[in-house]
């Protein structure tokens, strides 16, 4: 469907009302459903919401594109307003948005809302159109406005792609590149369209590959590709970059495509970009500065390996819980339900460290360091030492006899770098020996200096602290105990799945890991999944018994939490906390600790790694678990509907 039969003019409002952000939904949405375009405004206004929680529709230069498709919605529309104050819509820029499109699309519909952002965003790049809309005062003067300049860029678009076919004749210098961002909408299309103006200013010309939410447009072909002086990647996700081995590249943010076109393509003119290597995984320190801090890089590396891993982690740990069930109630340690199901879980914790230490390496080095990884995380695992030397040990080791998880996380960390340096290392070699370091140079090297760096440093050292750590814990007191499980539980509730979440997680997972029969272990493991399970039943009980206190989105929200909390997801309260932060997150944070400190006094070992109350058969104390768990939550939705005000709707 056309923009231009979207765009209704009895929709338009062109003296909005509103001076926040919210208001600026609320009288928009409000406006739809008078006009019937909604039958709904809460379920409406609740997925807007949530497109807005991923990232602002506020695009810069005085525009936003709210949008969102839903069972609300019986006919697509895009509504236009017009704040003459202007409204700070947490855009992009920084500065007031004084334009407003929100688009409606129903569900299931032919991604009418993709394609009218699509349109819309392109159309809105244009400085003359966004002047003649700041300045129009009726609603005809809106849709000719948009009328005359879709039919330009119609045009335009014509044009270009007759150029494009052309350009295999032109004397200009030729570039490729590909846009892309994760939602693949608005972003993805203005920063295709400011390369183009860019390259035209400059005299290149370029093709630029789409990776939208309509899917690829503009696919480049090999011979694109072959023909290029150069690369330029305006991307916030990952894409096909293998293709572009041996090309100089630059590859940045969407944001910076749209914000600094020029830049990117004078970088590549000037000989400036760095050329891409496709199997030693990092491009360049030109795109250094658009990764993030340190500690940052460092976190995902981690993550990454982290979510590679828990499916061993959970998978291995319930069914090694469940033989434990078997041994201690149906046949004892000689069953063969027993037998079967212990090896089971025990053959998915063998894979767990290498998994970790693999997929962190490859997150640093991309492939080539995938299988140096591997190897460290599995040394890691079956040699053990101190410092007086390292040895081999049976698979079946001890606790106490290997670096374990801690190793692990080393091993990780140092095969993924030591490809990169390796990778620097040979960036001078002639262009006919390239194919030898991925097929040889890198394992070959990679695996003898990550061994070596094993036996003799990592494993003698981590084993030691492992060691220490093991024997610490188990050798706590009820004291010491509960303080660790209220700290930990405390920390689950904190940022709710982020930093301080998972760095909880992967303590008590790591010291599961290294010995699951502990009972400390498993105590802190009780600790995290109570921690864990009282944000989402804190907002579910909340939500049921002081509903005045709550909105409606909220109470239906509310209800869904019930599942989530008994099955130890604590993202089911980021709803709650975004929009209320101040009291939600120290609610639950108290709530949290004192279920952690009723694990630890009652001492409640959970030998699973997840799985929230469905788990409770596995426990050793499974009323304590729910005592914890019950009493945590009452804490905290009390503490927090006392504490909030009545809403009024």
């Amino acid at each position: 469907m056309d923009i231009r039969e979207l765009l209704k003019q009895d929709l338009m409002v062109m003296d909005l009302q509103a001076t926040t952000k919210q208001e600026v939904i609320d009288e928009m949405v409000h406006n739809l459903f008078v006009h019937g375009i909604i039958d709904d405004e809460a379920v409406y206004k609740k997925d807007i919401l949530a497109r807005e929680e991923e990232s602002s529709t506020g695009m810069g230069d005085g525009i936003a594109i709210p949008h969102a498709h839903d069972t609300a919605v019986k006919t697509p529309a895009v509504m236009f307003a017009k704040s003459a104050q202007g409204v700070d819509y947490q855009s992009m820029d920084g500065q007031p948005a004084h334009l407003f499109f929100m688009i409606a699309a129903p569900e299931g519909g032919s991604n009418t809302h993709l394609k009218a952002l699509a349109a819309l965003s392109q159309v809105l790049l244009n400085a003359d159109v966004v002047a003649q809309l700041k300045a129009a005062t009726e609603p005809a003067q809106v849709q000719a406005i948009f009328s005359k300049a879709i039919e330009a860029k119609e045009a335009e678009n014509k044009a270009r792609d007759e150029r494009e076919q052309a350009m295999a004749a032109s004397e200009r210098p030729y570039l490729v590149g590909v846009t892309a961002c994760p939602n693949g909408i608005a972003h993805t299309y203005m920063a295709e369209e400011n390369l183009h103006k860019a390259a035209e200013k400059l005299g290149v010309d370029i093709k630029i590959e789409t990776d939208g939410s309509e899917g690829v447009g503009h696919r480049l072909t090999a011979q694109d590709i072959a023909r290029a002086q150069g690369v330029v990647i305006a991307a916030d996700k990952k894409i096909n970059m293998a293709r572009f081995d041996g090309k100089p590249l630059v590859n940045k943010a969407s944001i910076d495509g749209i914000r600094h076109p020029e830049e990117l393509i004078q970088t590549v003119l000037d000989g400036k970009a760095a050329v891409y290597h496709a199997e030693g995984g990092a491009v360049a320190a030109e795109e250094d500065d658009n990764n993030g801090s340190t500690w940052s890089n460092i976190y995902k590396q981690l993550m990454n390996g982290v979510s590679h891993m828990l499916p061993f982690v959970i998978g291995g740990g319930i069914l090694m819980a469940l033989s434990f069930v078997v041994e201690s109630y149906f046949g004892g340690a000689n069953s063969e339900a027993f037998v079967f199901l212990n090896n089971a879980g025990n053959m998915a914790f063998a894979f767990m460290v290498p998994v970790l230490a693999g997929y962190i390496a490859e997150s640093i080095g991309d492939k080539p360091a995938l299988m140096p990884g591997f190897v460290g995380g599995f040394m890691a695992m079956v040699y053990k030492g101190s410092f007086g030397g390292a040895y081999i040990a049976n698979i079946q080791h001890t606790a106490n006899s290997n670096a374990g998880f801690l190793g692990g996380i080393a091993a990780g960390f140092i095969a993924g770098y030591l490809i990169v340096g390796l990778r620097k290392l040979f960036s001078g070699m002639p262009k006919s020996l390239e194919g030898m370091k991925p097929m040889l140079l890198y394992p070959v090297l990679g695996l003898l200096l990550i061994a070596l760096i094993m036996y003799f440093i990592v494993n003698p050292i981590f084993s030691t602290i492992n060691s220490w750590i093991t024997s610490f814990l188990n050798g706590m007191g009820t004291g010491n105990l509960v303080l660790l499980t209220t700290i930990l539980a405390g920390m689950m509730a904190i940022d709710m799945g982020g930093p301080f979440n998972k760095a909880a997680y992967v303590f008590a997972s790591g010291a599961f890991a290294n010995d699951p029969k502990s009972v400390t272990a498993a105590i802190l493991m009780g600790a995290v999944m109570v921690g864990g399970m009282v944000p989402p039943f804190a907002t579910a009980i909340g939500t049921a018994f002081f509903k005045n206190k709550y909105t409606e989105e909220e109470r239906r929200a509310g209800v869904t939490n019930w599942i989530l909390g008994f099955s130890f997801i604590t993202e089911g309260a980021i709803p709650f906390a975004t929009s209320d932060p101040g009291r939600v997150l120290p609610s639950c944070i108290i709530g949290s600790a004192i279920g952690g400190a009723l694990v630890g006094m009652m001492k409640v070992g959970v030998p699973a790694p997840h799985g929230g109350l469905w788990v409770s058969p596995l426990a050793t104390n499974i009323l304590g678990f729910f005592v914890a768990t019950i009493v945590g939550s009452i804490v905290a939705a009390l503490i927090l509907s006392f504490w909030k005000k009545p809403v009024n709707e």
